[in-house]
């Protein structure tokens, strides 16, 4: 018991020196594509920096009685598009660095698939599973006033991320709406459907890292009939990433949580996998596979490899051991700068985490286009309109790759870049 605090606490100290840095690496990413476009002097200093950013310290009432004080953040990094839209997440390595990175990401990833949003993010220190469900939603519902002045369907819409979801959702919809004085139900995304949210949207991210996986098996002729897959989070999006590989006949061979992984290299059952999951908490101990940490999970024998878990997982000391010819980020920011040059050098194709998880932003669109005009769309059109979008972006993206002589990543953000960067231009410096 005591060795497994010891891992758990330092695992959590190496997730908030991650965290910490993480603004950084958005940074770098951002000035790589910057020298690739040739980006002004100007420009580069009006993208690089967030446009507003809120932390508050706000009490919560406990079941016991207490009152503990969280920290929560907002962060909005452009607007130049249109609204800001971006996930909250609950972790306990929640950090302003990391907020911000996220935020940056998320204004490339919406200009990358052509989404009318500037790029936002929020998040809550906090370790969830710790809380009550009315603990839970008093976090939840003060968060969300602390934030009612900047969020709003033509401000900023939040979405779930890392430990949220629809409940949680409906939660600040009914909080600010509370607010306003009537229902507001285009506040968020990722609601639950009785109360506007959009069909297929707990399956896009997941969806879309696929669509763009066998975009990307074109290129690099990998017939995912017979590619095994490897997931890397066995959460939202990358338990529907599995599912849908393993409908496409890809032998998913490696799965794991935040408590390890398992391995069967024969592929694994992953239903049987759910429910050892749903009855356990966990997918380590299925009894019709290997255990294996999260770190050799990442290096084990596959074609397709899915980092959908936290970021900072690829690096330098592990990217020359990863076997993977196709990496697709379900994840936000998996894989370093130094990680990147080194997959490259290595032949290795990656999709690149602001267009293989597009999918999630996309299809919260969809919804908040839903909530606007009061139609609800059905899911074969939610999900051919993803599909369309997912394979159109590739395709620009692989062709800024071909055309600047550079990964995918650097491509991706290239595109994303330029069309902000286009929108700045065009709405000139105010006043």
């Amino acid at each position: 018991m005591v060795i497994e605090m010891d891992l758990a606490q330092r695992r959590a100290q190496h997730d908030v020196e991650t965290a910490e840095h993480l603004f950084d690496v958005a940074v770098e990413q951002f000035d790589i594509a910057a020298d690739v476009l040739g980006l002004e002097d100007n420009m580069r200093r009006v993208l690089r920096h967030c446009q507003r950013e809120l932390t508050v310290h706000f009490p919560v009432e406990m079941d016991d009685g207490s009152v503990q004080v969280f920290t929560g953040h907002r962060v909005q990094h452009n607007d130049g598009p249109g609204p800001t839209k971006g996930g909250i997440r609950y972790h306990q390595s929640v950090t302003l660095a990391e907020v911000k990175a996220l935020a940056m990401w998320m204004t490339w990833k919406c200009a990358v698939v052509g989404l009318p949003f500037g790029g936002a993010k929020g998040g809550v220190q906090v370790n969830p599973k710790l809380l009550s469900g009315s603990e839970l939603q008093n976090l939840t519902r003060r968060y969300t006033a602390e934030l009612a002045h900047m969020i709003g369907p033509t401000k900023d819409i939040p979405a779930p991320d890392v430990n949220t979801n629809p409940q949680i959702m409906a939660w600040i919809m009914d909080t600010y709406s509370m607010h306003e004085g009537h229902s507001v139900p285009g506040v968020v995304t990722g609601k639950p459907l009785v109360l506007g949210g959009s069909e297929g949207r707990a399956e896009a991210t997941g969806r879309g890292c696929v669509f763009a996986i066998q975009e990307a098996a074109k290129v690099v002729k990998l017939n995912l009939q017979r590619a095994p897959v490897v997931v890397q989070g066995f959460g939202n999006a990358g338990s529907v990433a599995a599912r849908l590989m393993a409908q496409l006949g890809a032998p998913v061979v490696g799965v794991s949580d935040s408590r390890g992984g398992i391995h069967n290299p024969a592929g694994l059952d992953l239903t049987a996998v759910q429910r050892h999951k749903d009855r356990t908490g966990s997918v380590v101990g299925f009894p019709e596979a290997e255990n294996v940490s999260n770190e050799d999970l990442l290096v084990l024998d596959c074609d397709v490899l899915i980092p959908a878990a936290m970021e900072g997982q690829i690096t330098e000391d592990n990217a020359n051991f990863i076997k993977a010819r196709v990496i697709a980020e379900a994840a936000n920011g998996p894989t370093s700068p130094e990680a990147d040059r080194i997959l490259h050098d290595r032949g290795v194709f990656m999709v690149p985490d602001i267009l293989a998880n597009a999918g999630g932003v996309t299809v919260s669109y969809f919804e908040w286009v839903q909530a606007l005009q009061a139609f609800p769309w059905k899911e074969e059109e939610v999900n051919h309109r993803l599909q369309d979008i997912m394979a159109r972006a590739f395709a620009a993206v692989h062709g800024t790759a071909e055309r600047y002589g550079v990964h995918m990543r650097t491509a991706a953000l290239v595109r994303g870049i330029a069309r902000v960067a286009e929108f700045t231009r065009l709405r000139g410096i105010y006043p």
